[in-house]
Order: structure tokens, then C-alpha cells, then sequence
């Protein structure tokens, strides 16, 4: 399927780690369902090789390009490379995509279509229309608790703040700014969605299914939930102060 042209150059940014099992199946996939867009690889020196497997396709096709760092240093700054990496390449629309095959390439469309009235697009599993597949109870009411958490906490109308798949304008970008964003693991899909929301930019929500991984495991950990409660507190606390200091 093809993009709106007038959305201009696209590019999905995938983060990797130990996805040697994985990033072939899953960037084929995302050429096969838009071949339009180009897929950039960000690998944090993968000791499983991944960033091996990835040369290798982006060898063979050239609208893959591989983004090599030294090692892993959260997903916040793996994106943040990726979307530097594209605004110097020129590109309109970035695309952020996990490896793991838990985003489906063949919803993509639908994202991409949804941009052209918003300014970031986010695949949500808790709207309606949106579900998980194969994922434990207790996950999925971490997942829920955790954004109604955000919600109530940052006064923001969304119902998957923590969600990893979506569409941003290089616009948007631009206008938020990155520069300052610290954030690491998924708080950091929390932080860029409040951002885009406080500098009065139309963020919107677009029912996708989430699956579970097959092949390798997961990055999700304590600390990663522990970043994520504190900065959602802080920023919390944060606006508030900000609200009692303007009345």
C-alpha cells in the first residue's frame, strides 16, 4: 500500500538490541507492507550480532540504512539518534517501530493516514479497537494502570501515553525539541506525547493490535517502571505548581 503523497519522505526507526532473531522478519515486513518508506535500524552494538544481520540487508536494499552506536543506552536516546539521523537526511515523517514484531508493519497505513490531520499519531492498544494478544493478565493491568496513572497525573486526554508505535511530523519534532529530553526507557514515549500536547499540537489516538514477542526477550524491568513512575510524578507535580504559581 502507498502513503499520501503530500506527507513527503517517511522513515521507520527501529531500535535494536539482541534482535538478531527478529529484525530480518520484522523489516521485511515493513517493506513489504509500504514499500514507499525507508527503514533505518538503530543497533546498540547487539553482542548477538543483529547489527551484522542488519549491514547485511541494508547491503542488499537500499532503502535500509543502519545507525550504529556503542553500546546500549536506553530506547530514549536510540530514537533520539534515529530522529537526528533522519532530519539530516531530510525526511518528513518519523516512524518509531519496536523489533520485536509486536507492531504490526501492516497497521502502518493506517497510522500514516492518520497524520494527515494531526501532528503525532500513536497506536493505541486501550481505545476502542485497540486489544493485546497473548499477554498475561497482570501485564496488561500494569500497561492500563500505568497510563490511567499518567492521565489523571498529567491532566492528558490519552489513553496509551506509554504506547511505542507511532507517527511523528519532523515538524513536531522540531517544535518540541530534543535537546533536553533525558528520559530513557518508556517514560520516554510519555515525556515526547506531553511535549507535542503542551505546545498545543494535535496528538492522536488510532486503535492497533499488540502482539507479544516470539523470539528473544524483553527490555522491560523494574528500573525501567521505576523511571517511568518518578518522571510521571515529577511532571505531575511539576504542572501543577505551574498551574497554583500562574492563578
Amino acid at each position: 500500500m502507498e502513503i499520501p503523497a503530500d506527507l513527503g519522505r517517511v522513515l521507520v526507526i527501529i531500535p535494536t538490541y539482541n534482535e538478531r532473531d527478529n529484525i530480518e522478519r520484522i523489516t521485511g515486513r515493513v517493506r513489504e507492507a509500504v514499500p514507499s518508506v525507508d527503514v533505518l535500524v538503530v543497533d546498540d552494538n547487539s553482542p548477538d550480532g543483529t547489527g551484522a544481520v542488519a549491514d547485511a540487508m541494508a547491503a542488499a536494499d537500499e532503502r535500509i540504512s543502519v545507525l550504529h552506536r556503542k553500546g546500549k543506552d536506553g530506547l530514549g536516546p536510540a530514537y533520539i539518534a534515529g530522529f537526528r539521523w533522519a532530519a539530516e537526511h531530510g525526511y518528513d515523517v518519523m516512524v518509531e517501530m519496536d523489533a520485536d514484531g509486536s507492531h504490526q508493519p501492516e497497521e502502518l497505513p493506517k497510522l500514516l493516514a492518520a497524520l494527515a490531520d494531526a501532528d503525532l499519531v500513536i497506536g493505541a492498544r486501550w481505545v476502542p479497537g485497540g486489544k493485546v494478544e497473548n499477554w498475561p493478565r497482570h501485564r496488561e493491568a500494569l500497561s492500563r494502570g500505568a497510563n490511567t496513572y499518567a492521565r489523571l497525573m498529567l491532566g492528558i486526554p490519552l489513553h496509551d501515553a506509554t504506547g511505542g508505535y507511532r507517527a511523528f511530523r519532523a515538524a513536531t519534532l522540531d517544535k518540541i525539541g530534543l535537546d533536553d529530553v533525558d528520559s530513557r526507557g518508556y517514560c520516554f514515549q510519555i515525556d515526547l506525547a506531553l511535549r507535542a500536547l503542551r505546545e498545543g499540537l494535535r496528538v492522536v489516538e488510532v486503535p492497533i493490535t499488540f502482539v507479544e514477542r516470539v523470539h528473544g526477550t524483553s527490555k522491560m524491568s523494574r528500573d525501567v517502571m521505576a523511571e517511568a513512575a518518578l518522571r510521571i510524578t515529577q511532571w505531575g507535580i511539576g504542572e501543577r505548581a505551574g498551574r497554583l504559581r500562574s492563578r
